[in-house]
């Protein structure tokens, strides 16, 4: 569970990064919107996947509702699931 949870998170991240920073300049700059709506499927998808491991991985490890709130938070802001990553789950 802790590989896939992980595994998700950095993904997460690296879908975030490129949904902002590549394919919507493309899509509002260039006006090419299919990378916008490939890569926004991936991470609509992975989103919540991150939001049902991370609620599942706070039951199995029984956390606080404070860390189960950072981690929520963290899948809000760029760079954080990669610091989440890091930070709880490699010590998990």
């Amino acid at each position: 569970m802790l590989k896939l949870f992980r595994a998700t998170a950095i993904l997460e991240g690296i879908s975030y990064l490129l949904l902002f920073g590549l394919t919507m300049p493309l899509k509002y700059w260039a006006e090419i919107g299919e990378p916008n709506k490939v890569v926004g499927y991936a991470h609509g998808i992975l989103f919540i996947a991150y939001i049902i491991i991370a609620f599942v991985f706070w039951l199995l490890k029984k956390w606080s509702i404070k860390r189960l709130f950072i981690l929520i938070i963290a899948s809000l802001l760029p760079f954080a699931t990669f610091y989440i990553e890091k930070k709880y789950l490699r010590i998990a």
